[in-house]
């Protein structure tokens, strides 16, 4: 943590300066939260939601330290909470500098617009976020197309290099390779560490840059116990979100060599990104930081016991063994969007990431118990189809 955060987000003084008047709760204090099985008995009562882990409602001690924030003019670099956070999410993944970006997309598409001239080739995985979640930003921002290297989302150096186009001047021009770590549709699972530095080592032995799409980077390093700044090393740039695993209601970082970051700093005010008073923001991605690290591994021992308990549920194909982190793929042999409106309608939100599977996400919003919860839900919605 950097000299003077503690003076940017004071100690908590209660939260009626929200106007709320409700007593200040602690990080463990989910507002709003909670499943109780008696209450669907005849009735929907509150809803366990898994549809991702950007659903999170900021708990009560970020709500303090986002109203208590400093703040100043960030296009004119004087908030002081937002260079804050961005020094200290430099440090954490090892990079020179950092960009405070509003989304995700924002923050790999930098990556892309940084590195790459129109016209230009990226390598990413089988079904890499910038390719399927981005509205086609690659093509519509920078001009470049999409290489898909591997299988499942992870690919090797042999592979990385099978994918590119020959150095001929009618060929795309290769120029990026990115990972994404954990990936999102692999189920969160988390590439093996040499492999990712062998990806990156032949990147930049065949001459090109390299991104890490860290998103839930976080959780990758809660996984294995290997530090932030170990897994990004290999890499020339890294995206970062604080609105997933960590709980922010919005935010990202892209970060790297700081001739990067401030040409990074040009297309995010071109592209309408560049915020005023952000340090708000900026408050509770550096409360996240600070707090909300550890806890991921409790979301992945959920993630897994909605596993183990829908392992054993008919119907449902799950292996609990390939859940490394907080995302769980559960295929089936009927339409999953018919299982997901069903599960809603017992008080289950769970989105559909093919045409028969389910994709379910643990957070810092659903507990233990809730899983137990789930997993009733899912197997009566099942069975209850038409």
């Amino acid at each position: 943590m950097q000299p003077g955060y503690a003076q940017l987000i004071s100690q908590p003084r209660g939260l009626r300066s929200l106007g709320c008047g409700r007593r200040l709760a602690s990080d463990s204090d989910h507002l709003g939260r909670g499943f109780s099985p008696a209450s669907h008995a005849g009735k929907v009562g509150p809803m366990i939601d898994l549809r991702s882990d950007t659903v999170t409602r900021p708990t009560a001690a970020m709500r303090e330290a986002m109203a208590q924030a400093e703040v100043g003019d960030d296009v004119f670099g004087d908030d002081p909470t937002v260079n804050a956070l961005e020094e200290e999410v430099a440090r954490i993944t090892g990079k020179e500098a950092a960009l405070f970006v509003s989304t995700g997309t924002m923050g790999n598409q930098l990556a892309i617009a940084t590195q790459t001239r129109p016209g230009d080739d990226v390598i990413v995985g089988e079904g890499a976020h910038p390719v399927i979640n981005e509205a086609a930003a690659g093509a519509a921002l920078s001009g470049v197309q999409f290489t898909m290297a591997g299988r499942g989302g992870f690919f090797t150096a042999d592979e990385l290099e099978a994918a590119m186009y020959p150095r001929l001047y009618w060929a795309p021009r290769t120029s990026l390779a990115s990972i994404e770590n954990t990936h999102n549709r692999a189920g969160g699972r988390v590439w093996p560490l040499e492999q990712a530095r062998a990806v990156a080592e032949r990147a930049r032995a065949l001459g090109l840059a390299t991104h890490l799409d860290g998103a839930r980077i976080w959780n990758a390093s809660v996984a294995t116990g290997v530090d932030v700044a170990t897994w990004c090393a290999p890499f020339d740039t890294v995206s970062v979100c604080f609105s997933k695993g960590l709980g922010a209601p919005v935010g990202s970082a892209f970060c790297g060599p700081k001739a990067l970051v401030v040409e990074a700093r040009r297309f995010r005010k071109r592209w309408g990104g560049g915020m005023r008073q952000s340090g708000i923001l900026a408050a509770a991605a550096l409360h996240a930081l600070a707090h909300h690290r550890t806890r991921l591994a409790e979301d992945h021992v959920n993630a897994r016991a909605l596993a183990e308990a829908l392992s054993r549920a008919p119907g449902f194909r799950v292996e609990p063994a390939t859940v490394e982190t907080n995302l769980v793929n559960l295929d089936l042999d009927v339409p999953a969007d018919a299982v997901s409106r069903k599960a809603k309608e017992l008080g289950l939100l769970i989105n559909t990431s093919g045409p028969r599977r389910l994709r379910a996400v643990t957070h810092l919003d659903v507990s233990r118990t809730d899983m137990d919860a789930a997993a009733e839900i899912l197997g009566r919605a099942l069975a209850n189809l038409p």
